[in-house]
């Protein structure tokens, strides 16, 4: 399942703090800020996604990511090779390295990422 980007910038903020109650997120959240109600929608959504969970306090929760961001975006970037590349990495790596306009010194870095991983699988 996937967040919307509203979504996404909420859970950002979660990540970023761990756990925090939604006048911390409003405080946080960017100009122009949702309204309360919003936000409350959004966590609503959120917690049926099974994205973040909550505990309660009184009237008040406390918000929680039940979702690490690494495995988001992991799946993130696994369903866009997917999707738009064949389901090939190697696909992906090539464009990705060609329009992004690495330097020679981000390509060395990211020579001497892939070179330790074939290391580790040998």
């Amino acid at each position: 399942m996937q967040l919307t980007k509203t979504e996404e910038q909420v859970m950002e903020l979660l990540w970023k703090l761990e756990k925090a109650f939604m006048k911390d997120l409003m405080d946080l959240f960017p100009e122009p800020k949702p309204a309360p109600t919003t936000l409350a929608t959004l966590l609503k959504r959120m917690t049926e996604k099974g994205f973040v969970g909550y505990k309660e306090f009184g009237k008040s929760r406390e918000y929680y990511p039940l979702v690490e961001k690494s495995d988001y975006f992991s799946k993130q970037v696994n369903g866009i090779i997917k999707n738009f590349f064949n389901n090939s990495a190697s696909q992906f790596a090539s464009f990705f390295t060609k329009e992004t306009n690495m330097s020679t010194k981000e390509l060395e870095e990211l020579r001497a990422i892939i070179d330790k991983e074939i290391q580790k699988k040998k």
